[in-house]
Order: C-alpha cells, then sequence, then structure tokens
C-alpha cells in the first residue's frame, strides 16, 4: 500500500483541539492495523519551543531523541503511545533556517531565492517525511498525520497552505484534508450559526483546498439538518460532516469519532475497504474505570505558572494513574511565589499528596523549597520533578545537614554549598535554545529502594530529560548518611537521578520528566505508586 496522508487544518478561532482529533484520527487507524505517525508543522518563527514562554505556549515537550517540541506531541504520543521524533515537530523557522544554511552553502547555485518553490518545497519534503529511511523503524509508515498550526487566513501559515494544495494534486487519491471549525451558540438568538464556518471553508476554497472532511467543534448537539446545510454550503459530503462535541473528558474524543464514522470516511476517500469496525477494547476498559471512579484525591501542584497547559503532561499522568488506582484526582495549584512559612500549612490543607513543579530561574524557588520542608517534616507524600528535586535536594542540605546557605549555581553564583551545580558539559555554552541535557539517557536503580519496587523491580531504566543543573556528587556521602539517599544513578555519567527518603511514606524527587512517557494505556509506574501512597 502507497503512503497516505492526513492533513489537520483549522478555522474561524485557535484552540479548538486539533491536536487531540488528529491524535484520535491516529488512534483509529492505529485500531485498524495501520502503523501511523503524527507531525506538527507550527507556523511561528522560533526555531523550537524550548525558550518560548509557558504562559503563552503551554509545556515544552521533550522526544526520545532530545527535541523541544509543542505539547500536541504530548497528545499524540498519549493516546497513540507512538515515539515522536524532532521529525514531528516543524517550525517556520527551522524551514527557513534549513534554506538560508543551504543559500549560504551556495547549494542553489546562484539562484533567487523564494517562499515558492523554495520555501513550499522544504515544507513539502518534511510533511512527506522524505528523510525517514525504510530501515528505520518509521521507514515503513501506512498514514502520516500533519497537522498544521494556527488559523486559516494567517499571514504565517500561507506557505503551508500552498504546500499542502501543491501535494493535494501530487497525491491525488493518497491525501486527504481535514478541516476542523467552530458552530457557535448565540444564546440571545438560540441558535446554532454555520456562517464562520462557511467563510472558513470559503478562505481554504480560496487557497485552493477543497476539504474532503470536516469536523464541527460545538457546544451542543447538531441536528441532521444542521449538518445538511453545512454539507451543501461547503461542498462536503454528509457522512464527512462530523460533530466534535464537549466530552467529559478527552479520551472520550477518539470513541465519539468512530461513532461518527469519522476513520470510515477518511477510508472511503482514500480508496481503501472501510471493513469491520475495531472494538477497542483496552480503550473502552480504561474509559470504563475513569468512569467507575467514585472516590476522590486532592493533588497539590506547587509551581509558578498558573495555567492549565503549562503543567498538561503532569496533569495528565495524575489523572491516568488516578483512574488506575480508581480514584478521580482533582488538582489544586498552589502558586509557589505566594507560600510563606506561615501560610503553607493552610496552603495544603486537605491535600494528600504534593507534586513540586519543574522549571527554570529564580522566581517562586524559595516557595517550593518551604513547600518541600513541610511535606517531608509532616510525612505528606511528595513528588519532586526535575527542578521539583533539586528544591527537595537544597532544603534537606539546609535544614538536615545544616548548611543554611545552600542552593544552586542557578540562583546563586557564588554558593559556598553548591549542592545542586551546573553540568560540566554545559559550563562552556552560551547560546539559549536546545543547548540542555535533553532526551532519553538510560538510569541504573537501586535494588530494594521504593522506585526499583514501582518499576516493577527492573535495575536499568530510560527518561527524558530537559536540565542543565544536576546533584553534586560530592555531597552524596552526606545525605545517604542524614536519610536521602541516591538510588537512580545514570551508568556513563555516574550523575543522581533520583533521590528519595526510604523512612517517609513516599518522598522522592527525579532529575528527569517521568510525565513525557505516560500514555493512556501504559501510565507511568512512578505517578501510579505515588498515587496509590496518596491513596
Amino acid at each position: 500500500m502507497d503512503k497516505k496522508y492526513i492533513f489537520v487544518t483549522g478555522g474561524v478561532v485557535s484552540s479548538l483541539g486539533k491536536g487531540i482529533i488528529s491524535a484520535s484520527i491516529g488512534k483509529l487507524l492505529q485500531a485498524r492495523g495501520y502503523k501511523v505517525t503524527i507531525q506538527k508543522f507550527d507556523p511561528y518563527i522560533n526555531i523550537d519551543p524550548g525558550t518560548l514562554n509557558p504562559y503563552e505556549h503551554g509545556e515544552c515537550y521533550v522526544t526520545v531523541d532530545g527535541m523541544e517540541t509543542d505539547l500536541d506531541l504530548g497528545h499524540y504520543e498519549r493516546f497513540t503511545g507512538i515515539h515522536t521524533t524532532r521529525n514531528n515537530s516543524i517550525t517556520t523557522g527551522r524551514i527557513y533556517k534549513t534554506v538560508i544554511d543551504r543559500e549560504r552553502h551556495g547549494d542553489y547555485l546562484g539562484k533567487t531565492i523564494q517562499v515558492v518553490p523554495h520555501i513550499t518545497d522544504e515544507i513539502k519534503r518534511r510533511m512527506l517525511r522524505e528523510e525517514t529511511p525504510l530501515s528505520s523503524p518509521e521507514g515503513d509508515l501506512d498514514f502520516v498525520i500533519t497537522e498544521v498550526g494556527g488559523t486559516i487566513g494567517d499571514i504565517e501559515s500561507a506557505p503551508f497552505m500552498e504546500a499542502i494544495r501543491q501535494l493535494r494534486w501530487q497525491l491525488g487519491r493518497n491525501a486527504v484534508c481535514v478541516h476542523l471549525t467552530y458552530v457557535p451558540y448565540l444564546k440571545a438568538a438560540g441558535e446554532l450559526k454555520t456562517k464562520p464556518t462557511q467563510h472558513s471553508v470559503k478562505e481554504l476554497q480560496g487557497m485552493g483546498i477543497q476539504p474532503d472532511i470536516l469536523v464541527l467543534r460545538t457546544e451542543r448537539h447538531l441536528d441532521d439538518h444542521l449538518r445538511m446545510k453545512v454539507a451543501s454550503f461547503c461542498n462536503v459530503d454528509l457522512e464527512c460532516v462530523v460533530q466534535s462535541e464537549d466530552m467529559p473528558s478527552i479520551y472520550e474524543v477518539p470513541v465519539n469519532m468512530q461513532k461518527q464514522g469519522l476513520d470510515a470516511a477518511i477510508m472511503r476517500k482514500i480508496g481503501i475497504p472501510v471493513g469491520e469496525t475495531p472494538a477497542m477494547k483496552p480503550w473502552h476498559d480504561f474509559l470504563e474505570k475513569q468512569r467507575n471512579a467514585k472516590s476522590e484525591i486532592h493533588i497539590g501542584l506547587v509551581g509558578k505558572y498558573d495555567l492549565q497547559d503549562a503543567y498538561k503532561s503532569i496533569r495528565e499522568s495524575l489523572n491516568l494513574a488516578g483512574i488506575y488506582n480508581d480514584v478521580k484526582v482533582k488538582l489544586h495549584f498552589v502558586n509557589s511565589e505566594e507560600i510563606t512559612k506561615k501560610n503553607i500549612a493552610e496552603k495544603l490543607d486537605g491535600i494528600a499528596g504534593v507534586v513540586i513543579c519543574p522549571g527554570f530561574g529564580q522566581r517562586g524557588i524559595e516557595g517550593k523549597i518551604i513547600a518541600a520542608e513541610y511535606t517531608r517534616t509532616h510525612d505528606i507524600p511528595t513528588f519532586g520533578i526535575c527542578l521539583g528535586m533539586q528544591m527537595m535536594v537544597i532544603e534537606f542540605a539546609r535544614n538536615v545537614l545544616g548548611y543554611k546557605d545552600a542552593n544552586s549555581r542557578e540562583m546563586d553564583e557564588q554558593t559556598p554549598h553548591n549542592v545542586i551545580d551546573i553540568m560540566e558539559e554545559q559550563k562552556s555554552i552560551t547560546q539559549m535554545g536546545g543547548t540542555m541535557r535533553l532526551g532519553a539517557y538510560e538510569c541504573e536503580l537501586v535494588k530494594g529502594s521504593r522506585v526499583y519496587e514501582a518499576y516493577g523491580e527492573e535495575t536499568l531504566i530510560s527518561e527524558r530529560h530537559r536540565h542543565r543543573y544536576e546533584f553534586n556528587n560530592s555531597y552524596k556521602e552526606e545525605y545517604e548518611a542524614k536519610g536521602m539517599k541516591c538510588v537512580g544513578i545514570n551508568p556513563t555519567a555516574d550523575l543522581v537521578e533520583i533521590v528519595e527518603i526510604p523512612d517517609k511514606r513516599w518522598y522522592i524527587g527525579t532529575q528527569f520528566h517521568p510525565e513525557y512517557s505516560s500514555t493512556v494505556l501504559h501510565p507511568h509506574p512512578l505517578f501510579m505508586s505515588f498515587i496509590k501512597a496518596c491513596k
């Protein structure tokens, strides 16, 4: 079978959930036995989201090969269980940089470099994944799903649209365009309005692209009459007008899309026999568990970004672990900038467990240290991730080892007790972005430790990183003697990756980000163990 390509675009407004729809399409095609990958093309000029403000862009997601990417790649991985790489996340910045580097190198032999054809050709090359060798795990893909960020009509996304227009002609029936739009409900008129969808499709047609399938985002159920109206005004078959209503959980979306025949419509458009509808039993079992979880536990997220998407993967990992532990996890954001020794007891009142969140920079770190001290001395299950783990280490140095001025070199260059120090290979680096320890690294677990038990008694694990600073090994003996054990070590660099206090119910910090590898059907063992302790 020839490789098939699905392009997912969005209209009317942003944040309609293109990432969830793309991930759902991937899941449904996987359930039919096809090998898929999903990629995201973002129209901004940053090379990657690594230096973007989480308030504007949500979390930065890290792939196994160390690419800092958009948070939608987290959805792709959680839904499908595939491992994305640097080839799955492309920005306008990366496209232009590639073309400009080639021009400087003389590869274009003095030609005038233009948006069409040079930029669009580079976009097409990436959309077709021409660089992927057949011998690689991705070489024999059946479907490549490409989501384009932003909204139709944005100036910056025009080259992407032109590339899709050209590919539709080149690929013929091997390409399908899925367009996501919004159908608003006007309360005063008591009506659902299709005009924004019609305008969005008209704009797309003006760029030379006729959508094959429309997914209508809506807060109200759309009747067949309204779908028929959209179909006739937009030149789309009725069976290819699918509604995406608000669901109690994003994990219901693939099942909802399957019920409406989204995957069947794609197959018919591409010319593949539809066959039987897959049962998707493990997914339905998961949803059943989610619906049956009655009791609640309250988890505090101690961090500085008061925004859902800033800790997206952590939130999802906690929710998934809760479902598999038969509880509903209620998350409470605790702003670390507002924490003081006087108010910490009040802020954590009724909280069963605390996650000390990752981050960068000075802002809000003293609050994280106060939280770590409070949870340690009150034996509240605590999970420190990346900077969170470093704050647990600093707190322990100050209050148990007696080094009142202990700190990280990141926060205080002159600290006499640099229990967290910059990594050796980072000392000569001055350029921001993509310069950290990034991607998956191995970690050896100490037998008999709590993390060793959590991982199912494995000794060698692999987890993803995003950091510049590390535990200072010259203090290791002192920590171990006073009860904070170093129970996960990188075998090649001898870096401390995990600390735990065995005397406590659950007090563990990881230098890596376990949230990046938690999926719907395989929740992460550390989150599972943490929620179990909180119960």
